[in-house]
């Protein structure tokens, strides 16, 4: 669907609208109308634009998608991607996080994060170890130790973790990692 101006500002509103509700109320209460209100449309454009909320709700956890900042093949892979995903979540967080959010609970949630898994960071793991025959499983834990901050850290704020320092986050992670890569 092209866009004229008026109406990619609208889209822009609504998207912006629906990261905020869906961040502050979560997926469930987050309804169309109160986007629609927030981003001052009729609640017939977030669907003409996004045809249903789920549709809304993963394109809002696309845009915000953060890049994979780091180089492949890196001195320490550890370290440089247990440092890349502090700095990721530090900086606040992203839609993403919604998407984490309701995974748990919502199996289309589930099925795209693991879309959005396999296809930005299991590549990126197979390009940094091309050598490897099992850099999937080992990639797959590494990505259950960096989940699992993800969920007791930004999301549940568990303490100790919640306030750990960042350099000693980053630490312990790289360590995990260095382990499950077989580099310990």
């Amino acid at each position: 669907m092209a866009f004229t101006e008026r109406s990619a500002r609208a889209r822009a509103a609504i998207l912006a609208a629906a990261a905020r509700r869906f961040a502050d109320d979560g997926y469930e209460s987050t309804t169309v109308r109160a986007i629609a209100a927030d981003a001052g449309v009729d609640p017939s454009m977030v669907i003409r634009y996004f045809t249903s909320k789920a549709d809304l709700f993963y394109a809002v956890a696309a845009a915000e998608l953060p890049p994979l900042d780091m180089p492949a093949n890196s001195a320490d892979f550890a370290a440089t991607y247990a440092r890349t995903f502090v700095d990721v979540w530090e900086d606040g967080g992203h839609a993403l996080a919604n998407l984490f959010r309701a995974a748990p609970t919502h199996a289309d949630a589930a099925h795209r994060l693991q879309q959005i898994l396999d296809r930005q960071l299991m590549p990126f793991f197979r390009e940094s170890f091309p050598d490897r025959p099992d850099i999937d499983q080992q990639a797959a834990l590494v990505l259950s130790q960096t989940i699992g901050v993800i969920y007791c850290r930004y999301l549940l704020k568990m303490e100790p973790l919640a306030s750990m320092s960042r350099d000693t986050l980053e630490q312990a992670i790289s360590g995990v990692i260095r382990h499950h890569l077989g580099e310990a």
